[in-house]
């Protein structure tokens, strides 16, 4: 199912639509290092291919998982005694690439500056947090986004007309809320899905319903990891909707932390944090009532814990706001920094009695 052209791939239509940049560079015949930034099962891979393939030049692949600087160096000279003159550059495709090392990563930057191949990295972490400076200066970054309903209807499709084994049953789309909600926007997810429920439905016809899907996969696995960036894309959003006075929202991210194994303590701390940067002098009893609810989870313990951190964030996401106290010690911090150490006024010094 794996798409080999631009006209077949889903997706991504910001970067390979008509006239997005992507699809100009690899039209030209011409790209230049870059790397692919987004969650999993977007097309990561397959776009590396895809311009592989229209390219019609060498395509060399290593995982950050199972490669070492000596496995990137053997690539690179094979790239270099393999590649003609005035030929394009050979592409060398790197999965993972938030997991190399900065050694593993500085033995990349002299052949891509000089043009030896054409690096395109893929990555489900934030390369400015993950990929060196030198090399991040020498690559483009192109987000891709999970896939939309349409996106996933359209490869549903394909994958019943197309796939040799799925084309041979009777298979019949009477609902798809659930198969959709579940892949999450992941394409690989996604078929993934339909094949388990295929092969576990006795019978040629297959009639797919929201029930059948629900009872086949019993729960479904939320997407959140707690060292990478969906950790702290939900954090982010989890504080902001309390400081955009939002409760449901606020409680919403929570209980998707909640539901992703998250430390329960994590989360307090963070409320400790907001309602003492957010919330402020506005309401001083809400400090009072996050740090309780800190000391409620350590004393009663998970999953009752939870009741006591809700009341905290609701009571946070309802407070007016001030963030006076913050915006002061840090002004007075960069003073401090700009100024050094001001003797202290006579006034204000400390009398000795004689």
């Amino acid at each position: 199912m794996r798409p080999r052209s631009l006209d077949d791939y889903i997706g991504q239509r910001h970067l390979v639509g008509e006239g997005a940049i992507l699809r100009k560079m690899i039209d030209s015949g011409h790209i230049s290092s870059f790397i692919l930034w987004g969650p999993p099962g977007v097309g990561k891979t397959t776009l590396a291919q895809i311009i592989a393939h229209k390219l019609e030049t060498p395509f060399y692949t290593l995982s950050a998982v199972t490669s070492g600087v000596k496995d990137v160096r053997e690539v690179i000279e094979r790239a270099r005694s393999g590649r003609f003159f005035n030929s394009v550059s050979p592409i060398l495709f790197i999965d993972e690439i938030h997991r190399f090392s900065k050694s593993q990563q500085d033995s990349l930057l002299g052949a891509v500056e000089k043009g030896v191949v054409t690096l395109v990295g893929a990555t489900t972490e934030n390369p400015s947090f993950e990929v060196i400076r030198p090399l991040l200066s020498r690559c483009q970054v192109y987000v891709l986004k999970s896939l939309e309903k349409e996106d996933l209807l359209r490869l549903l499709h394909q994958a019943l007309t197309k796939d040799v084994e799925l084309k041979q049953r009777d298979i019949r789309l009477t609902e798809t809320g659930a198969i959709l909600r579940y892949s999450g926007g992941d394409a690989r997810k996604l078929l993934n899905i339909l094949e388990l429920i295929v092969e576990s439905t006795d019978g040629e016809v297959v009639e797919i319903t929201d029930a059948l899907v629900e009872a086949r996969l019993q729960q479904n696995p939320l997407a959140y990891d707690k060292d990478g960036e969906m950790h702290y894309d939900i954090i982010s959003a989890f504080i902001k909707s309390i400081r955009g006075s939002d409760p449901d929202a606020a409680l919403y991210w929570m209980a998707r932390m909640i539901e992703g194994g998250e430390d329960p303590r994590f989360i307090a701390r963070r409320v400790v944090i907001s309602a003492a940067e957010d919330i402020g002098l506005a309401n001083p009893n809400a400090l009072l009532l996050a740090n309780a609810a800190f000391e409620a989870i350590e004393k009663i313990g998970w999953p009752e814990g939870r009741i006591p951190l809700a009341e905290a964030v609701v009571y946070l996401a309802t407070s007016p706001k001030s963030n006076s106290a913050y915006l002061g010690i840090d002004a007075a911090l960069a003073e401090v920094r700009k100024s050094g150490n001001q003797p202290v006024p006579l006034p204000i010094r400390n009398r000795p009695y004689c």
